[in-house]
């Protein structure tokens, strides 16, 4: 590989008892894994964000899987469920040489189980603390000519217990329906097709208080409705020519509505809130404000629909032993339509070429050389991102690499071309003229300091990295250790805030990240220890014009504002043993600090029973996760009550 990779598989994830997809990052070593809002589940690799995940590239079997206005992902709605993941590869640095501009950090690709592997019946069920509730279903054949499979998953949740006053119950769950279709037809010995489709509906539960807007009286849930097809054919022409053409369609619709009354009804103690002065010019003539005896009350929404076509075609030619050349093409269209976001539909249309050419001179020395050139309608211009990499190999079993890249990311649709505003819909009266009227954001953003609409640059990152592979055999065991050492400069980095009452970002940061990462474990018969440590230090320095920014906000804040998912220190320990009598145990923990001087710290200890026989196996288990402190972590509302949650596993294959 020409950079360093953490390969999480399948059956660790389930060995330790991780109730969901997001929580398998805390394996990594440098990710952070949170939530933000009402549970929105959140991770980054080396933060340089505030919430939106928007500089790792996400990938389900080579599939983009980012939202196509935000370059975020959403978590929840993931397609993709824990059984049926083969494993999970994280590249950790900048990818763009091999992904694309979003790989800015480095990428993430979820590769799932063939359903050659998975053919016949398979039922699962848990359940557990604050309404957890997953279940799985699936049934396949698998024979000569191909093989298939169908899957359902349900996935639900309470979320957290109270919000940041510890007493009022906290409206963020979930619900999830997770349907996924994987089938290969095998043409013949050198060819096959892979066609992969799935729908997913969920709800996604948005607390009135934490994440209403405008005055919002009622919760503002998510509805959503997604689904994908991709199809992928794969040849070869001889055993050392091989390549794959890809082609996916995917469409996430998400529809949030809520009502709102302005002004808003004070609290207990509160001087009665007025209404806005901007609506003023809003009004008909001799129409008075808003007030509390006269409200306006009507519905809002952030609906919101994104589709994406991606084709991509991939060669690889291995020339001979020594010389190896990985290449291909691609093209994406991305198209979204929100009448509040953009006031109708865009599109970003984005192509690429790239290349790695691997070549070993000599038997101790492997190097690799790549890039990729891409274009995209974002900012209308060419980037290209370079990595070179030496591999110096000793005696097969260590190895030390060095490897220099430049990585680029483009702003998202949102950032670079909005047009926000909201469009009253069932106005009472007597403020029915207001119907449909649009209400605009830039209105209401402070005039003086705000950047709505100005054009933003790209991102670039620098990165040197030096990284050390070991492998001890020992007596009846087998360790294996890595350790990162990474040195990265950020320039013309976007920092500010995006929200309905202030707009004010730019190309206005420059950053130095340094640091120390290690991955280590040891297996031996019926026994597997693993542990990871990250260590960062990062700085920062404002780049812009300091007359740019709000009263309120100085340098300072806003350089900050990417160090909110950043952590100094953070790691992870698993133990995964078995037992006599057909029984396993696992015992992990997981730590990270500081992320917005907040600490998370949880220990988690898994009980199972597994029974395998010819025709059938079946599993039990328990696991408790125990939370080390209960102080919220990463946001106020993110409150658990008792520090240890229990789950409950039961599943069958025949």
């Amino acid at each position: 590989m020409p950079g360093t990779t953490t390969i999480i598989t399948g059956d660790m994830i389930r060995d330790l008892g991780i109730m969901n997809l997001v929580e398998a990052f805390r394996l990594v070593p440098g990710m952070v894994v949170g939530a933000y809002g009402s549970n929105n589940p959140v991770t980054s690799y080396h933060g340089t964000s505030q919430y939106e995940q928007r500089r790792l590239q996400v990938q389900i079997d080579g599939r983009t899987a980012y939202r196509v206005s935000l370059a975020d992902v959403d978590w929840i709605t993931m397609p993709v469920a824990l059984e049926n993941i083969e494993r999970i590869e994280v590249s950790r640095g900048p990818n763009s040489a091999a992904d694309g501009i979003n790989a800015f950090l480095g990428s993430i690709n979820i590769i799932t189980r063939s359903p050659q592997d998975t053919a016949g019946v398979e039922a699962y069920a848990a359940a557990g603390s604050r309404g957890y509730v997953r279940t799985f279903t699936s049934v396949g054949e698998a024979s000569q000519s191909g093989s298939w499979r169908l899957s359902y998953e349900k996935r639900k949740s309470n979320g957290f217990d109270t919000t940041r006053d510890g007493a009022t119950p906290f409206h963020d769950g979930h619900n999830v329906n997770n349907f996924n279709f994987d089938s290969i037809i095998n043409i013949d010995s050198r060819h096959s097709v892979d066609v992969r489709a799935g729908v997913i509906d969920a709800i996604n539960e948005e607390d009135q208080d934490r994440s209403g807007k405008l005055g919002a009286t009622t919760n503002p849930d998510i509805v959503a409705d997604d689904y994908y097809v991709q199809i992928q054919f794969n040849g070869a022409t001889s055993p050392n020519h091989f390549y794959h053409v890809q082609l996916s369609q995917q469409n996430q619709q998400r529809r949030q509505r809520w009502s709102v009354r302005i002004p808003t009804l004070p609290e207990p103690g509160e001087v009665p809130p007025t209404a806005p002065e901007f609506l003023a010019d809003l009004f008909p003539p001799g129409v008075p404000l808003p007030s509390q005896d006269s409200p306006l009350i009507a519905d809002l929404n952030e609906d919101i629909e994104e589709s994406r076509q991606e084709f991509e075609f991939q060669d690889t030619i291995i020339f001979n032993p020594n010389l190896k050349l990985v290449s291909g093409l691609g093209y994406r269209k991305d198209r979204y339509n929100s009448e509040t976001f953009f006031n109708g539909e865009g599109s970003i249309y984005q192509s690429r070429l790239f290349a790695n050419l691997e070549y070993s001179p000599i038997q101790w020395l492997t190097l690799n050389a790549g890039g990729n050139w891409e274009r995209s309608t974002t900012t209308d211009e060419g980037y290209f991102s370079p990595r070179i990499a030496s591999n110096f190999i000793f005696n097969n079993n260590h190895a030390l690499r060095f490897v220099f890249s430049r990585a680029v990311r483009t702003p998202d649709a949102f950032e670079q071309s909005p047009d926000w505003s909201y469009r009253p819909a069932n106005v009472r009266p007597p403020y029915q003229a207001l119907d449909g009227t649009r209400l605009l954001i830039e209105d209401l953003v402070d005039s003086s300091t705000s950047t709505y609409g100005e054009r933003l640059e790209e991102e670039w990152i620098t990165s040197r990295e030096i990284s050390y592979f070991g492998q001890f055999r020992l007596e009846h065991a087998l360790l294996s250790t890595e350790i990162r050492y990474f040195n990265d400069d950020f320039r013309d980095m976007i920092s500010g805030i995006i929200n309905e009452e202030e707009w004010f970002i730019a190309n206005n940061v420059a950053m130095k990240q340094e640091g120390v990462e290690l991955e280590t474990s040891v297996t031996f018969p019926g026994t597997m220890l693993r542990a990871t440590y990250a260590y960062m230090d990062q700085e920062g320095h404002y780049t812009g014009d300091p007359a740019a920014l709000p009263s309120l906000k100085d340098q300072r804040y806003v350089v900050g504002l990417l160090s909110r998912l950043s952590a100094r220190h953070s790691g992870s320990v698993a133990w995964i043993q078995e037992l006599p009598f057909e029984l396993q145990s696992s015992v992990s923990y997981y730590w990270t600090n500081e992320v917005r001087e907040t600490r998370f710290e949880r220990a988690d200890f898994r009980l199972a029973k597994r029974v395998d026989r010819p025709d059938y196996s079946y599993v039990l288990a328990l696991t408790i996760q125990h939370h080390l402190d209960l102080q919220a972590w990463m946001s106020p509302d993110n409150r658990i009550k008792d520090h240890n949650q229990f789950f409950v596993e039961a599943g069958i294959r025949f």
